[in-house]
């Protein structure tokens, strides 16, 4: 029995892991609006996510999702297909959903080579630290021939502390997290955006705000 009993306790750590995978891009067939507002808290835009192909086995969870950004009068500006995962209950976020749409909407279709470091957030997260940095490295090219390299690090992850946060979404326990951001697009010259950012992270259901100086993002709605 020495041997079997740590065999079922693996298999039950696995199957516990893949249930734990519950986070909001990897509930199938769900829409998740994001609002985005300036400092003034006037909204400036909002980013439709649908998800879509969920797909669990063992510890690993993969779903694809289409985040589609629309600006404030409500008009179309970007669509971005990404895979988001999570692994024993670990969620890996795909680096270029979290593009600026502004800046990257005429290479949304584009032919892309590069790489990419998914953010994490670990199954266990505790107050005081610190988390991997993420990295997305990609030279793109349209069809009518425009070459852009684009580059995003985010860099300086620490759990701040425990509080709680409310949106129109809900109200939850989350975890504050501090961090630095940094976008390069690069078309023959480079233009940097450096943001010193703080998110509100809720364990295995996702990020439900985040706010920098030039204004904030919330979880406005899951349906």
């Amino acid at each position: 029995m020495k041997f079997i009993l740590p065999f079922f306790a693996l298999l039950i750590s696995i199957v516990c892991s893949a249930q734990n995978c519950n986070y909001y891009y990897l509930q199938n067939n769900k829409t998740i609006t994001m609002g985005h507002f300036d400092k003034k808290n006037k909204l400036i835009g909002k980013n439709i996510y649908k998800v879509s192909n969920v797909n669990k086995s063992g510890g690993l969870a993969t779903a694809t999702v289409i985040s589609e950004f629309f600006d404030k009068k409500d008009k179309i500006v970007s669509q971005t297909n990404g895979e988001m995962k999570c692994r024993n209950g670990q969620l890996l976020i795909d680096m270029k959903m979290l593009l600026s749409p502004q800046q990257t909407s005429q290479f949304q279709n584009a032919d892309a080579k590069g790489k990419v470091v998914s953010l994490e957030y670990p199954t266990k997260i505790s107050v005081g630290q610190t988390l991997t940095d993420g990295f997305f490295d990609m030279d793109m090219k349209t069809e009518s021939g425009i070459s852009a390299n684009i580059k995003l690090e985010i860099t300086n992850r620490k759990v701040d502390t425990k509080e709680s946060v409310t949106t129109p979404a809900g109200t939850w326990d989350a975890y504050r997290i501090s961090y630095n951001a940094r976008m390069v697009l690069n078309m023959g010259f480079a233009v940097p955006i450096k943001i010193e950012g703080t998110e509100w992270f809720v364990p295995d259901f996702g990020v439900v705000k985040t706010e920098s100086k030039s204004g904030k993002s919330e979880l406005l709605s899951i349906e």
